[in-house]
C-alpha cells in the first residue's frame, strides 16, 4: 500500500489531479514554521493512501500538478520511498541514505528550507 502526504497550497493553479485513485486517510490545517516568502502561512495536509500499482503514475501526475517554487509531495510503498518535485522524481530503496540525500540536495536547491525535507525515512 502507498501511504503519503500531498499540501493542497503545492498545486500550481489550474492544475487538475482527474484520476488520482487515491483514499483520503486525513486532511488537517497546520501553520509549519520556516516558510518561505512564496508559500503561505497555513497548509492544508491531505494523507492518502492507494494501492502499489499507481506508484508511477500518481509520481507522474505530481510532477505534472506541483508548483514551482519550492514544493514537494512525498509517498512511501512498504519498499520504496518517492519524493517528487515539480518536473523530478526521487525513487529509492526505504532506508536508502544516498537516493535521501541526493531528494534532499534537490530540495535545497529549490529554496526549500531543511525543516520542511523531513519526509518519513
Amino acid at each position: 500500500m502507498i501511504n503519503g502526504v500531498l499540501i493542497a497550497e503545492s498545486l500550481r493553479v489550474g492544475a487538475v489531479l482527474d484520476d488520482p485513485r487515491l483514499t483520503i486517510t486525513a486532511m488537517r490545517r497546520v501553520r509549519p514554521g520556516g516558510t518561505t516568502d512564496a508559500q503561505p502561512a497555513v497548509w492544508t495536509l491531505i494523507d492518502f493512501a492507494a494501492e502499489d500499482s499507481e506508484t508511477d503514475r500518481l509520481a507522474s501526475s505530481f510532477a505534472d500538478a506541483l508548483d514551482d517554487p519550492g514544493w514537494y509531495a512525498d509517498f512511501r510503498t512498504d519498499a520504496e520511498t518517492f519524493v517528487v518535485y515539480p518536473g523530478r522524481i526521487f525513487r529509492y530503496p526505504r532506508g536508502d541514505s544516498a537516493g535521501r540525500t541526493a531528494a534532499q540536495r534537490y530540495g535545497r536547491a529549490l529554496g526549500i528550507p531543511e525543516e520542511q525535507l523531513d519526509w518519513p525515512a
